[in-house]
């Protein structure tokens, strides 16, 4: 496998969007079950480029892989932090690719001027938690009965990093 990570680009757009998919479909990993509809993905990737978020993808021989984002607060109160998004698609797990992903995207969030960057990831996701672990992150709290997929309700950890 030979595998970049770089910054989102709107050749990128449906790509994305597969592999957002194809993670949400796991039931495991996201707060979605499904990929937002190609016209939301488009506006929110562009959208984003417009204003400079932090936006990086892992692509494989043209494949997108992977995806990591840092989406600012808007209200001015909040504007100093972000919210972390990221998936990496199972044929690449266990590999390097969610930590080159998050090495990328937490450098331009703190060069853009944020100082916190937030997640909320599902209790039960260990190699998750440990990646955000090594990279700084810290728990705040824990989320009671988070999200329900199937039927089942899930704890979810809030953790953050500040910069």
């Amino acid at each position: 496998m030979s595998w970049q990570v770089v910054p989102i680009e709107r050749r990128h757009v449906a790509g994305f969007r597969e592999v957002l998919d194809g993670v949400a479909r796991e039931r495991r990993y996201l707060a979605f079950l499904e990929a937002p509809p190609p016209a939301r993905m488009r506006r929110f990737v562009l959208d984003g480029l417009r204003a400079g978020i932090p936006q990086f993808v892992a692509v494989d021989d043209a494949r997108v892989v992977g995806w990591c984002d840092v989406v600012p607060k808007s209200h001015e109160t909040l504007r100093h932090s972000g919210t972390l998004g990221m998936g990496v698609a199972a044929s690449h797990r266990g590999i390097g690719v969610g930590t080159a992903l998050l090495r990328a995207t937490l450098e331009g969030a703190f060069a853009r001027g944020l100082t916190r960057v937030e997640l909320v990831v599902r209790a039960d996701n260990e190699p998750a938690i440990a990646l955000y672990r090594r990279h700084g992150f810290e728990l705040e709290g824990r989320l009671r009965r988070y999200v329900v997929v199937d039927g089942v309700a899930h704890d979810a950890l809030q953790m953050a990093r500040l910069g």
